[in-house]
Order: structure tokens, then sequence, then C-alpha cells
């Protein structure tokens, strides 16, 4: 009878009978089994832990990659606003031979009043209409198209649109012409607004803060540089400057933003893949069952037009606040600041228009980044408290009883934290409570209400400039 051979696993030792084996070595095939187990184990843990680093990474560059958006997507839209005053002036006879100095290029002291305001021939809510009203319409028309036309193109469109209006209003000197440049600037912070608001769609939900804290940060830093280059420099060169903000937002797009699949439509019969699970970025302890569900709905969907009708009834009480609070705080900067002048102070009349304009974008800027750490329900409560500043700013317009400036840049600080409160607030809601389906077009159409409470606002600021110069 032949005997058997083995061989110890782990030995270089000759073949031994397994007769001479003893009872542990008998019973070392089951620990080999045991240990095999294990190993098999070893690269599937290994490739779980992969995966949850590249998630946190992934994350990481989105959040930081939406901040950069929201930076560089408002910042024309700011430099508008805060150069409102220098783009009125009228420089249609300026030649290269002139030689009055550069800082009065941009002169503001036209004041065609000899009453009690210094007032500007055209008050700045032309400038803001003007840095508006395209917004306006895009945002109108795009919740019943722009999803058939895929993000990048939009994206194109937009840093386009914002080179272009840092180049006109930079080296055209006739303020109708100059006016086009700021249409220029509201057509890509529009469509960018309604682009990326929607994109979020696709991600996590703290990109939503980190969104609203870069469009408060374009704010600050669009209202603070302005500011601050126009000391050392000129207006135009100033803008010029500004230039490499459209490459920023190339940058942030193309380079830093982990992109999500948005074009193709999802079925219920195609598996859920890997890719698609991670880029949703749904926490590791959220149920699996939850995770399809909402990657399934959240996947691109052409709404019916019915369903449009029907969800924006749905929209109207986040709408209505938001649209109350930016009519107000947009009264406030465009209609009231400019008449509001303090002689005797450090600053010139410019100057102090344009460190309103700094004052209250930060406190936009603090109010947008607040949202992961003071949440508000109540929406309609901001609305009450910025027409309550409405209301005493106008009194301080007209009555001029305010004794310090502090006091003035203390209400309008306030000012800034109420709209950025609001603003930020508005959109998280929306993003933790509406269906997975709806998602994407109610954080766009929403969008909406703040472009029409600012174009209304600049509506009413015209006529009662004019009737306050007057007086």
């Amino acid at each position: 009878m032949n005997e058997l051979f083995v061989r110890h696993p782990d030995s270089e030792a000759p073949d031994l009978p397994l007769s001479n084996l003893t009872r542990s070595e008998e019973i070392e095939p089951a620990n080999m089994m045991e240990e095999t187990d294990m190993t098999d184990e070893l690269p599937v843990m290994a490739a779980a832990a992969a995966i949850r680093q590249n998630n946190r990474k992934t994350k990481i560059r989105n959040l930081v990659a939406f901040w950069l958006l929201g930076l560089c997507n408002n910042y024309a839209y700011v430099i508008m606003l805060s150069a409102a005053y220098d783009i009125l002036e009228k420089k249609e006879t300026e030649t290269e031979s002139d030689v009055e100095p550069p800082d009065t290029m941009y002169n503001l002291t036209n004041s065609t009043s000899a009453g009690r305001f210094d007032c500007n021939p055209i008050s700045t809510g032309a400038v803001l209409l003007a840095d508006i009203l395209p917004t306006l319409i895009i945002k109108l028309t795009a919740p019943w198209f722009a999803d058939y036309i895929p993000y990048g193109v939009r994206i194109a469109i937009c840093v386009l649109a914002a080179a272009s209006s840092f180049l006109i209003v930079s080296f055209v000197h006739v303020v109708a012409l100059s006016l086009m440049g700021v249409v220029f600037a509201s057509v890509s912070a529009g469509l960018g607004e309604f682009t990326y608001v929607s994109l979020m769609s696709f991600y996590d939900k703290n990109v939503v803060s980190t969104w609203s804290s870069g469009t408060g940060a374009a704010g600050l830093i669009g209202a603070l540089s302005y500011a601050g280059l126009t000391e050392i420099l000129t207006p135009r060169d100033s803008l010029l400057v500004m230039l490499i903000v459209p490459v920023a937002m190339v940058i942030s797009y193309w380079g830093i933003l982990v992109r999500a699949p948005t074009l193709q439509p999802h079925r219920d019969d195609q598996p859920v893949d890997e890719a698609r699970r991670r880029l949703i970025e749904c926490e590791p302890t959220e149920g699996v069952d939850d995770l399809d569900q909402d990657i399934k709905m959240a996947a691109k969907e052409h709404l019916m037009l019915k369903e449009r009708i029907y969800h924006i009834k749905h929209l109207l009480k986040y709408m209505i606040p938001l649209m109350l609070v930016y009519f107000a705080e947009y009264f406030i900067n465009q209609g009231l600041l400019e008449l509001i002048y303090f002689q005797g102070v450090w600053l010139d009349h410019q100057g102090q228009y344009r460190w309103f304009q700094v004052l209250y974008q930060l406190g936009v800027f603090i109010s947008r980044s607040s949202v992961n750490f003071v949440k508000f329900k109540r929406l309609w409560i901001f609305s009450l408290l910025q027409w309550g500043v409405l209301v005493l700013m106008f009194t301080v317009a007209y009555y001029a009883y305010m004794p310090s400036i502090a006091i003035v840049f203390a209400i309008i600080l306030f000012e800034g934290l109420l709209g950025g409160a609001a603003y930020v607030n508005t959109f998280y809601q929306i993003r933790e409570n509406e269906s997975p389906k709806y998602k994407e077009f109610a954080m766009g159409t929403t969008t909406v209400a703040e472009s029409m409470g600012t174009s209304l606002a600049g509506a009413v600021a015209l006529p009662v400039h004019n009737a306050l110069c007057r007086l």
C-alpha cells in the first residue's frame, strides 16, 4: 500500500509521511482554511478603506470647489455695484491726450442738486437695474429649458460673460456702453447662480454652506478689493486686475470639482454603480436602500411642464420671504446709501459709499457662512427685520439726524447679516426638505425670488432718488 506524504505549508523540510504527523499537525489544514479566509478578506477591507479615503478627498474637493465657484460667480456682480458711482460719470469727451490726473476720470462730484442732498445725475439704481434685469430674465426662463443644456456649456458662457464685463467697463468711456458691460456681468452671475444652485442637488448637503459662504466672500472681497485698489490704481486698472476671477472659475469647475453624472437619464432597471454612489457622497451610516432610492430619484430626469407649474406653487413659502428681504436690502443699498453723506470725516462721499458696501458685504459673508452653526426655520423673521432696517435707513437719509457715521456702519452690517442669513437658510431648507425628484428644479427656481426683489428695488430706487434730490 502506498503511503501518503505531505509538506508543511511554512517549512522547507522534506515531505513527511502522513502517519508521522502529530495530532496538532493533522488539524493544520483547518487552520490553513481560516488563514486563507482572513487573507481573502484583507483586499476587501483595504478596498473599503481606500473608498472611504477617496470619498473624504472627493468631498473636500467638492466643498472647496463650490466655495470658489460661489466667490467667482458673484464677484463681477458685486464689483459693478461697488463701482456704480464711478460707472455713472460721463466720459464721452475723454481722449488719450487728456492731461487730467487719473483720479478725475471717475470723479463723483457731479452734483446736480442745490438742496440738502449731494446727488449724482442718475441714481445708482440704474446700475442696479442693468446688473439685475438680465439675471431676472435668465432665472425666469431657465427653469423651463436649462436642463437640456449641459452644465459645462452654461459655465463656459458664464466665464466669457464675466471676462467681457471687466473689459468693457474698463475701456469704454460712454455711460450707455459701460452699462452694457454691467449687463454682461449680470448674465454671468444670473446664469451661473441658477446653474450652480441646481448642480448642488447632486452633491452633499454641505455644499450649500460652502457655496453660500463663497458668494458672501465674493461680496466682501469684491467690495474690499475695489475700494482698496482704487486707492492706489485707477478704476480702469483695478478692473483689469480682476480678470483673474474668470480664470479661477475655469480652474474651480474643470480642475477641482469632481463632477457628478447629471446628464444620463436613470431607469429603474439600471444598476447603481459605485462611481455614482460615491459622487452622491452620502454618509456611510445611511441605509443602502435609502441611498439607492435617492440616487434613482435625483438622477437627471426632465420634469413635465405640468409638474413644474404645480411645484412652483409649493415653492412660494420660500420665494416670497426671500424676495421681500432682497427688495428691502437693495433699496437701501442702491436707493438710500448714496444719499447718506457725513461731512467732516476722513472719507469723502464716494469713499463713504464704497465702505458702506464693504460693511454690508461683510455682514453677508458672516451670515452665509453660519448655517452649519445656526439654523432658522421661520424665514419670515428675516423679512420683518429687514423691512424695519429699511424704514430706519429711510428716516436717516431723509431727516439726517444720525450723529455718527459709526452708527450707520453698524446698521449696514446688521442689514448684511439679515440678507445673508435669509439666503443660506432658504436654500438649506430646500436642500434638506424637498423630494430628490424636484430638488434640482426647486433650487434653481427659487433663485428667481432674489432677482425679482432686487429688480423691484432698482425700479423703485430711481423715482425715489429723483424725488429726494429735488428737495
